[in-house]
């Protein structure tokens, strides 16, 4: 019997994976970015779109393991956009680390040979790096994950440049500082710093004025570009009055992104490491860029969302609100630039009881953190104590992740349990494995797995009031909670029950849905009818999630 229902799992799973399935419901459902189901993935890890791995930029030295370019690239994430992955998953948003021109070498920063396959090294912030793919690439992937209601979120450093190899000379000295190295004292001893040894920091305190580095103009020269390249900046200094300092440079050339291809949002990399006005400018370019889009590409506008910006300040966590706080200072950085910042403390909350993670989330969420949010996340790309590191719990961190208040991140490969624990790595290379496609195929375990998660995202999607409403508990035993989001015309209400009897159980909806209403449960795919402020259903699952 067992084998029975592997192999009816197994079938259902390659039937998503190979299939675009959406729901009524999905269509109905406007996008809110407080509520989105959010994808993030290291673009050379996902897939290669390519028949084999490629070499470029003459990117030949033996790497440590995983510290090389693997060969996943945007016309693999495209390819599972086309197959319905992301769909199937729930997913309405993909971040995706960057993908500009890296250093050229490696370093060995004490973990062995690196190059810039995280693409967070950049060596030219106005060309993608080849190994990631093209611009004809970029603009593709945003078309297509456009044409299935998915946002795409590219990943933005303003605060330093790649390190300093034999090829990849020092930028000028009125550009960064190499010296000295952060110690996280003070505000300062924070921002005017270099994070790790040999990893300039751009000046992002300064307002001087300064050329070009001679390297790029011989670069942009040799490309035949050198020209465009300078008009451009030459127009966008006179329009802003910016003074030709580095960090506004940088904007200039983060935000082109969002003029020419209509990106919707940026997770801004090391963002405590820069003065909080840099963020707010960059806000501002940011949103006017993307106005710049819409007016020059009315037909593919999706909807009137705004530009949506999503900080990593390493270790800020929601209980502290809107401020994060420096030894000696406080910050608050969703009033210089951003909309959410990353929630390094959920993984610590995900070790309590749902109830406790829920009513705390809807709490702040509608009080002091009220319109904007928080990014969840139970694995990452650099926390190196993920809350499942072995990936013992996929299940559990499905239901928690997906059915918190806030923004979910899904890392590429929670759905299926990849390995977080590699042999031979170093450092965090562990967390940024090749995702597992070929264990997917063949392991039955897994895909029910996925299946799960694929279950709670599509409801997640299709229902905005789980991100982005407001939380009751209706009973505690059996646990049933209700979440309900009203904004204008809109309202969405769904009821959850977790941890139930499996077979037969009465579920009381409170007053959410009226008597007489036929609800769906969207796990099961079984349906009820409330009679006196409840329903009763027979399923197989100890989860129910219902809605009209």
């Amino acid at each position: 019997m067992k084998k029975l229902i592997l192999l009816f799992v197994f079938a259902l799973v390659l039937t998503s994976c190979s299939s675009t399935k959406t729901t009524q419901t999905a269509s109905k459902t406007p996008f809110v970015w407080e509520g989105a189901n959010l994808y993030f993935l290291l673009t050379d890890r996902f897939k290669n779109g390519n028949s084999s791995k490629e070499i470029y930029l003459n990117r030949i030295k033996t790497a440590g393991k995983l510290r090389g370019f693997e060969g996943g690239n945007i016309k693999g994430i495209i390819q599972k956009i086309d197959d319905g992955y992301f769909e199937n998953l729930g997913i309405n948003a993909i971040w995706l680390t960057p993908i500009v021109e890296q250093i050229h070498d490696g370093v060995d920063e004490g973990t062995g040979l690196s190059y810039g396959f995280h693409g967070y090294w950049t060596r030219d912030w106005t060309a993608l790096d080849p190994n990631f793919g093209t611009k004809e690439d970029l603009a593709n992937l945003v078309t297509k994950a456009h044409a299935k209601g998915i946002r795409i979120m590219l990943d933005g450093v303003i605060n330093h440049t790649g390190p300093v190899t034999e090829i990849d000379s020092v930028w000028p000295n009125d550009w960064v500082r190499t010296s000295p190295q952060c110690d996280y004292k003070s505000y300062e001893n924070t921002t005017a710093c270099t994070l790790v040894k040999n990893l300039p920091d751009i000046k992002t305190d300064s307002n001087q004025a300064v050329d070009l580095p001679p390297f790029l103009i011989e670069k942009w020269k040799s490309e035949g570009r050198y020209d465009k390249e300078v008009a451009s900046l030459n127009a966008f200094f006179k329009r802003t009055g910016y003074p030709r300092a580095p960090k506004y440079y940088i904007i200039k050339w983060l935000t082109d992104y969002i003029t020419e291809f209509g990106v919707d949002g940026y997770r801004v990399d090391t963002v405590k490491h820069a003065e909080e006005d840099v963020w707010a400018a960059f806000k501002i370019q940011s949103e006017y860029a993307f106005e710049i889009w819409k007016n020059n590409n009315p037909e593919k506008v999706l909807d009137n969302n705004p530009f949506y910006t999503i900080a990593e300040v390493y270790n800020y966590g929601i209980s502290t609100g809107q401020n994060f706080n420096f030894p000696d200072k406080k910050v608050n950085y969703y009033q210089n630039g951003f909309n959410n910042m990353i929630n390094f403390e959920f993984k610590w909350d995900a070790k309590n009881d749902y109830e406790s993670i829920f009513s705390k989330y809807s709490e702040k969420l509608n009080t002091d953190l009220k319109g904007f949010s928080v990014l969840n996340y139970l694995s990452s790309h650099d926390d190196g104590s993920p809350f499942d590191a072995k990936r013992t719990k996929s299940i559990e961190s499905g239901t928690k992740l997906l059915l918190s208040p806030g923004i979910s991140q899904v890392y590429y490969g929670d759905e299926t349990g990849r390995s977080l624990v590699i042999d031979g790595t170093q450092g965090d290379a562990t967390l940024r494995s090749n995702m597992n496609w070929d264990e997917l195929k063949s392991n039955p375990e897994i895909q029910k797995t996925l299946l799960h998660w694929q279950k709670l995202g599509q409801f997640r999607r299709n229902h905005t009031s789980i991100g982005a409403g407001i939380h009751k508990q209706i009973s505690a035993k059996p646990y049933v909670f209700s979440r309900v989001f009203i904004k204008d015309n809109y309202t969405d209400s769904v009821v959850v029950g977790l941890d139930l009897s499996i077979g037969k159980k009465e579920i009381s909806v409170g007053t959410i849905f009226e008597n007489g209403t036929k609800l769906i449960d969207a796990y099961s795919g079984k349906t009820a009818v409330v009679i006196n402020g409840k329903i009763n259903i027979d399923t197989e699952f100890d989860i129910v999630l219902l809605e009209k």
